[in-house]
């Protein structure tokens, strides 16, 4: 008889090896699912996992892990926050587009003004409109008791229609011959997210997200605050004993994630992406699950999460190029990579026992 055993304690082995055993385990499916399409999958993985950092035109494409990477992360760091609370926000994606509503928003009411405070009032406002967003779930939980998964995620695509409205109307370029799209931010100084290092990638949602990964980091292990979110999350009757509000660690964990996600989308908005249009939401948001769960909830993990996962769009997008392969198959590879995280993480509480004997 095969049986799981808890642990008395969570395995540190395990804990530190099983996201790269996920990593391995999706490389193999991967490429099994690569060689059922018909496509040479030794080829496939190395144009995803080599190509970019080392390939021909390696350059230009390190550069665009930067670019991949930064809204990952940003997003990531703050939802790590919340999980490590046991608050689950995963409604990201529908601050992400928020933020950038109403940071372009605020840009575009001041067109064609080349004023330096025009970029500062987007970010600001780009964070109120993610932070403003998660407030729905937030307050709602607080006051009624109802489930953040269901609210967070519900408004994603409430989202998804303001942002569909917006594209073809209040925002829509007046100078677009009636096609939806807002301004093009990458053509007006003001308001243009540029790179700060020319070729790099690297442009200020980078930095911003590399700030949110020290800040949290300082916040957790430094901070009461951060004592009390992680103390809410692993005991949470020593918590409430310990007179940690649960309110106030609801409201900080869903306002603190809503607001980086709807900066990483004013970044986005006002950057690689370049303008607000009906297909603006990129996935971001789901996508920042997968990168916190495989950066074990930790700021600096998270980071080499997110540069993993950004190497597998910059390669999958290799892939599709050089090996025609279908843009859904590139998604299901991503998804493998938190499916077999779940299932070994399992044996960071639990070991196999064979027969009846404890």
């Amino acid at each position: 008889m095969i049986r799981l055993e808890r642990r008395p304690s969570p395995s540190a082995l395990w804990t530190a090896i099983t996201p790269l055993i996920a990593v391995l385990l999706t490389m193999l499916v991967g490429g099994t699912m690569f060689a059922v399409l018909g496509k040479p999958p030794v080829q496939a993985i190395a144009a995803i996992f080599w190509d970019p950092i080392f390939g021909d035109f390696a350059f230009y494409y390190r550069g665009q892990l930067l670019v991949k990477a930064g809204p990952l992360i940003l997003i990531a760091i703050g939802l790590s926050i919340g999980f490590r609370a046991g608050i689950w926000n995963i409604g990201a994606e529908g601050q992400y587009i928020m933020g950038a509503i109403c940071g372009a928003a605020a840009g575009l009411a001041m067109y064609p003004s080349e004023s330096v405070l025009i970029f500062p009032l987007m970010i600001l406002c780009g964070a109120l409109g993610g932070l403003a967003w998660a407030m729905v779930p937030a307050i709602l939980k607080v006051r009624f008791g109802t489930n953040e998964i269901l609210v967070s995620l519900m408004l994603v695509y409430v989202a998804e229609t303001i942002l569909a409205s917006v594209s073809s109307g209040l925002l829509r370029n007046p100078e677009g011959m009636g096609f939806p799209g807002s301004r093009n931010f990458q053509q007006w100084d003001a308001a243009h997210n540029t790179e700060l290092i020319a070729g790099t990638g690297m442009h200020w949602g980078v930095a911003a997200s590399f700030i949110a990964v020290i800040f949290a980091y300082v916040m957790l292990s430094r901070h009461i605050q951060g004592f009390n979110i992680r103390l809410a999350g692993a005991a949470p009757r020593a918590a409430a004993l310990a007179g940690v509000s649960w309110s106030r660690v609801i409201l900080l964990c869903l306002g603190f994630s809503g607001a980086l996600a709807g900066l990483a989308g004013l970044f986005e908005v006002t950057g690689p992406a370049g303008q607000i249009s009906i297909d603006f939401n990129s996935g971001y948001g789901f996508t920042a699950i997968i990168v916190a769960f495989l950066g074990r909830l930790n700021p600096f993990g998270i980071v080499l999460a997110g540069l993993l996962m950004a190497l597998t769009y910059v390669g999958g997008e290799i892939a599709q190029l050089n090996l025609q392969l279908p843009g859904a198959a590139i998604q299901l590879f991503q998804g493998m990579l938190l499916f077999f995280l779940l299932a070994t993480d399992v044996f960071t509480n639990y070991r196999f026992r064979v027969g009846g004997a404890a």
